[in-house]
């Protein structure tokens, strides 16, 4: 896996992870493995939902489904 080669995040993230990491879906329980920036977009995600910006959470999870379709459809859809 080539973690120099993920796609720009839609907005500033704090990238914590060096490896990928895999993230289960709270309610399916099916999990995934994202790449560093892709786990850090979701956090955002999440974040947003909680804090009600709907604009951050909405601009995450269109990149989400753009760069990752899989993934989304997994913890997201």
């Amino acid at each position: 896996m080539d973690l120099t080669k993920e796609p720009n995040p839609p907005f500033e993230v704090e990238i914590i992870d060096t490896k990928p990491v895999e993230v289960e879906n709270p309610f399916s329980k099916q999990k995934v493995t994202l790449l560093p920036t892709a786990v850090a977009v979701y956090d955002c995600i999440k974040g947003a939902e909680m804090l009600e910006d709907y604009d951050m959470m909405q601009k995450g999870m269109d990149w989400m489904a753009k760069h990752y379709p899989k993934e989304f459809m997994v913890l997201l859809d």
